[in-house]
């Protein structure tokens, strides 16, 4: 039977992305992103887009296709065609993504590794897993990731953090590692080499459009809380990375002189947080930004 499909319009945070909803799945299995018409060879639907020449990029998840747009037009002028042209085609019973039935499994590879805060364990695998930090605190906010609820699903994880490679898990005291650590990690193993998405579309797609937002934010700071994120994206970050954390300025008080910074994954409630912020961070920003700084306060994301 033929299904009939329409098409809503929704903004987006960033204004070159517009998200068309469909009223049905398009997108069964997999989310999609495709750069140009080579990559889109899989997909007849994103080839056909590509046609437009305003389309930068093309994203195809569950039941939206989300278009990325070149500065030579504006939304407004093209997106009622563009609508339009997705309704034509989805209805033509044509293929979106020329999808497998049975997805193959992916090799797989993850490590645990130990992080300063000993209520936390890194998982590293060896592919990319996620475009940007995730932090989830409880399993309500894990809605929009599968992997993050299946976690929580073990009575013992308290808390997940994902970034690029890696998952960091905070457990409760009631568990030990040693008893832990093999069933976290085959649970992370199986979950990525079964090919399912860790963090939803929506959410990437969400992450993608606040970014921009971000460096704008970042643009209106004064000049010394510019200085700071310079810093602290430069010498700090990498080094919290790789404990399993993340570091991000939240605000710098001049006539306190006190910057404040948001703790994630790892580093977010670690007893030796305060003495690496007293001893490495607050005495690198004092040394680098002389008399402007005088204290650094650490916030729990």
């Amino acid at each position: 039977m033929m299904k009939d499909y329409s098409i809503t319009v929704v903004e987006t945070n960033k204004p070159s992305i517009l998200k068309f909803e469909a009223n049905q799945i398009i997108s069964k299995s997999n989310n999609y992103e495709f750069k140009n018409i080579d990559e889109a060879k899989n997909s007849p639907l994103a080839q056909q887009l590509f046609y437009l020449p305003f389309i930068k990029t093309v994203y195809i998840s569950g039941n939206f296709i989300a278009l990325e747009r070149f500065d030579i037009v504006e939304w407004e002028d093209v997106k009622d065609e563009v609508a339009q042209q997705l309704v034509e085609y989805l209805n033509s019973g044509n293929p979106i993504v020329l999808e497998n039935d049975t997805p193959k499994k992916v090799a797989i590879t993850i490590y645990a590794e130990v992080t300063p805060n000993p209520a936390v364990m890194k998982f590293v695998a060896n592919k990319k897993i996620v475009p940007s930090t995730f932090e989830f605190k409880n399993i309500d906010e894990a809605k929009n990731s599968d992997l993050a609820k299946e976690l929580f699903l073990l009575p013992f994880v308290k808390e997940v953090f994902f970034d690029e490679n890696y998952v960091s898990i905070s457990k409760y005291d009631v568990a030990d590692w040693n008893e832990i650590t093999f069933e976290l990690r085959e649970l992370i193993r199986n979950f990525l080499s079964d090919g399912k998405e860790v963090v939803s579309a929506d959410s990437i797609l969400q992450a993608k459009t606040e970014a921009p937002a971000n460096k704008i934010n970042n643009v209106n700071l004064d000049d010394t809380s510019k200085e700071i994120v310079a810093i602290l994206e430069e010498y700090v970050k990498p080094a919290v990375a790789s404990d399993g954390g993340n570091i991000m300025f939240e605000s710098y008080e001049e006539e306190s002189k006190t910057v404040k910074v948001i703790l994630q994954g790892a580093c977010s409630g670690c007893p030796s947080s305060t003495f690496t912020l007293k001893n490495g961070i607050e005495n690198m920003l004092k040394n680098m930004m002389g008399d402007k700084v005088r204290e650094v306060v650490a916030l729990n994301g």
